[in-house]
Parts: C-alpha cells; structure tokens; sequence
C-alpha cells in the first residue's frame, strides 16, 4: 500500500532547500535506483489572492480573473514536491537539479478562491543521456475530481554509458514566425521568486548564479513557461507542454514566437530557450 502523508500547510520552502543543499553531496544518482513512494496530500488549500496576483503581475497574465493561470497550481504544488526531493531517501542531488520539461492537463478552468486538495508524488526514474530524470506528478482536486494535473522531469547529470544512451535525432519543427521582442529586466528572478516563493540563487543574484557556473543570474523555467503562455492563451480544458532547452540570462532580449498552436522562447542567434504546445483538450 503506498504510504500517504497529509500536511497540515504547505512547507517552508527555506529549510527545505538547505536540508536538500546539505545532503546533495551524499547522493549517488542512477536510473536503476530507488525512490521514496509517499503520497504528500494538502487539504483544503486556499489560494492567497496577493501572491497570486503579485504571480499574475509577474508572469504577464491579467489580473483579478475568475480563474488561477494555467500554470499557478505548479506553484501551489512546488513545496510538496521541494519536501519530497529534499528527503534523504530521494535518489537525486537537490544542488544542480534541472526541470527539463512540464506536461499540465488543466480538465477545467480552476476558480481562484479554492478550496483544494493538493498531492504530490515521484513516479519513477529514467536513464537520460546526460544523466537520471525524476518525474513528479501535481495533481490539483476539487470535491473529489481531479482539475488540473502535471508531470514534471527533473534532471541529475552524471556520467553515462553512452552506448545505452545514444542520443536520438529528431526531425525539428519548421520554426515559427517571431511575434514580439522582450527585454528582461534585471530583477525578473527575484520578483517572480517572491511571488512564487522559489528562491533558488541561481535566480536572485549575478555574484550567487556565479556560485553555480552561470556568468549572470538566469529566469527560473517555469516563469519563462507562464510568460509565453499569458502572451499566447489556454483554452479552460486543455494540455500544455513545454521542455526547457536553455536558460535564459538576466537582464537580457529574447523573441516570442507562435503559431499554429505552438510557442517558443528564442535568443541571440537563434539560440532556443523554451518550446511548448497547447491545444485543447
């Protein structure tokens, strides 16, 4: 029987990231390896309507609308799953963990008050190229039925053999046409990180994104997601995917592009930072 954990709120996400911090360097990662199978459930959530719209502000969506963005629950979840991969017996190391890539099924349009019951959950390992891939489920319910749901993948890097794990070449989509340029602010990171309480400092700082190997801070990935999609729109049932391909440097110009259903996020030269499709459900 899998084991389930009801909270009584959400975790302090502070104390999480420096217990996952602290035990990254004892982490082994691999693919074959085991991870924790608890079920964390949050009851009766209510959305905080100054968060949500200091996240709407931030993100580009309207504010003061009926319904929570599309990408809001993942915020709302994202303790949950920060408890979950900060847990000793979670295969993968906190530090350097990168979300390569979403999949949201939003069944309907989510009224912002609330209430709602969370849970989250890590269903599997997989061997990636560069690494292992973690995939955590969000799962979003309202009187009993599932509203919104996600699949997220983390990934570790480490040394492959890579011979079992050969690159696959796909045939590219046909690129799509650029509908406006952005220029990003300098402080991006650190107001979408007040708003959604991710404040990792690969995101908040030039002198701590350089801690980390980056030569500026870098937009957390889920923030260049929820911008495209308010530039973009989201029918009320629909699925959503997007994979992250590049980290995008703070302060810094990027190009929106749409069409046909499809987004992207692009940078000098062309340089692809996020792609992503939508369609309804």
């Amino acid at each position: 029987m899998t084991p389930t954990v009801e909270l009584a709120a959400p975790p302090a996400l502070a104390p999480l990231l420096a217990r996952g911090a602290l035990l990254s360097p004892f982490k082994r990662p691999r693919p074959d390896g085991g991870w924790p199978r608890t079920r964390l459930v949050l009851p009766g959530l209510r959305v905080d309507a100054g968060r949500l719209a200091a996240y709407e502000r931030v993100c580009g969506f309207p504010t003061g609308e009926d319904a929570l963005p599309v990408t809001y629950p993942h915020v709302l979840g994202f303790p949950l799953a920060m408890r979950l991969m900060s847990r000793p017996d979670f295969p993968l190391p906190l530090l350097g963990l990168v979300h390569t890539s979403i999949r949201i099924t939003r069944h309907r349009a989510t009224a912002s008050p609330g209430p709602y019951e969370l849970t989250v959950y890590a269903d599997g390992l997989a061997p990636h190229r560069r690494g292992t891939e973690a995939v955590l489920v969000t799962e979003m319910r309202r009187h009993g039925a599932v509203v919104w749901e996600s699949r997220s993948t983390y990934l570790a890097r480490h040394r492959t053999a890579s011979r079992q794990h050969a690159v696959r070449r796909e045939e590219e989509p046909k690129p799509l046409p650029a509908v406006e340029e952005w220029r990003l602010a300098g402080d991006v990171g650190r107001r979408y990180g007040a708003a959604s309480g991710d404040r990792n400092p690969i995101h908040l700082h030039p002198l701590t994104a350089r801690l980390f190997g980056f030569p500026r801070a870098i937009a957390h990935g889920m923030w260049t997601v929820a911008r495209c999609l308010a530039a973009h729109g989201t029918p009320d049932a629909a699925h959503v995917s997007a994979d992250f391909r590049a980290p995008v440097l703070l302060p810094g110009t990027v190009t929106y592009a749409a069409g046909a259903g499809r987004f992207a996020l692009l940078g000098d030269g062309g340089r692809v930072h996020v792609t992503g499709e939508v369609s309804p459900l």
